[in-house]
């Protein structure tokens, strides 16, 4: 008898753990999760290079749009190219940081639980899809496919995640349940209480 009782216990308290562990991982923390370990390497990279060369940085394709744009179109100086440039790399360092900070976030579970980690990825995905949609616009207007092709790719990425998040249902916070006092005076500590009873 204590053996099948001390398996079944064993069982569900397996069974409560696991589902533990799943409800509290969202579809959107996973995406999320997921596409933070593409955009952090890809972007901190290009954005180092432009810090190094900021002309050959600057010039390479995730970032071609923007410069040819700049050069073509507003016809800026090449002091002014380098401006626009560093302040590229700062933004895409910007959507790495907020990437960074989701990723800390999940591995916290009081944060994941609570859904705390959302603002953090929000705003990276909000910067990200701005920066992408600016980079696909105007690789469109100075006709460089394959960076539009780049942008189009990453913007749909942020898209999607961006949409799980809208519509997924809120998080399921638990209940705090408070403890029950009983006396005629609700403002009265329960040693106080206890003590008028006896």
């Amino acid at each position: 008898m204590s053996e099948h009782s001390i398996s079944r216990d064993g069982i569900s308290q397996d069974n409560w753990s696991a589902k533990g562990t799943i409800q509290t991982w969202r579809i959107s923390t996973v995406t999320g999760a997921l596409l933070a370990c593409y955009f952090i390497p890809t972007w901190t990279i290009f954005a180092l290079r432009i810090m190094v060369s900021p002309i050959q940085g600057f010039y390479e394709r995730p970032n071609i749009s923007l410069a040819l744009f700049l050069s073509d179109v507003l016809q800026l100086s090449s002091f002014g190219t380098v401006r626009y440039a560093w302040l590229l790399a700062l933004a895409k360092l910007t959507v790495v940081a907020f990437f960074a900070v989701f990723l800390v976030f999940i591995t916290q579970p009081k944060i994941r639980k609570t859904g705390g980690c959302d603002e953090a990825l929000a705003m990276a995905l909000g910067i990200g899809g701005a920066i992408s949609f600016a980079g696909m616009a105007m690789a469109w207007r100075v006709g460089e496919l394959a960076a539009m092709r780049l942008h189009i790719t990453e913007l749909l990425l942020m898209l999607g995640v961006a949409v799980v998040m809208v519509f997924e249902p809120p998080m399921r916070r638990e209940a705090v349940q408070l403890p029950e006092w009983s006396g005629e005076d609700p403002g009265e500590a329960p040693s106080l209480q206890k003590a008028n009873a006896a």
